[in-house]
């Protein structure tokens, strides 16, 4: 999973999910390596999967980059398409309370990954 402690070099999976968060805007360096194994994990589980498809990662890091970023830094990298498309995901999984996007969000905010603007926007809280 983690490449044996570092001996053989990163995960294919961790790899991808760094290059899906870089095409967004987002220096994997700025996602903790803890937080990128939470996601790994998820991904299997929602995928049922050992290894999940290519496009699951991209999946995954659109929601992660706009908690991060907020809706301005989001729109400057990706454009009004993809933050509308960011933003009506975050909606839904507010309002479905138990999905993979809820859990994306959850971990960045557990995790103070998340920008304030975002916690603002969208009430979100950690209690």
């Amino acid at each position: 999973m983690i490449g044996l402690f570092g001996i053989f070099g990163r995960s294919q999976d961790l790899r991808r999910l760094d290059e899906a968060l870089r095409a967004r805007g987002l220096h994997p360096r700025l996602l903790p390596e803890a937080a990128k194994l939470t996601v790994f994990k998820l991904l299997r589980e929602e995928t049922r999967r050992s290894s999940p498809p290519p496009e699951a990662h991209g999946h995954a890091a659109e929601l992660l980059v706009y908690c991060r970023l907020g809706a301005q830094g989001y729109l400057d990298e990706n454009g009004v398409a993809a933050l509308d498309a960011a933003e009506r995901r975050l909606e839904r999984a507010l309002e479905e309370g138990d999905s993979f996007d809820a859990r994306l969000v959850l971990l960045m905010l557990h995790s103070q990954l998340i920008q304030p603007t975002v916690v603002e926007r969208f009430d979100l809280s950690s209690d």
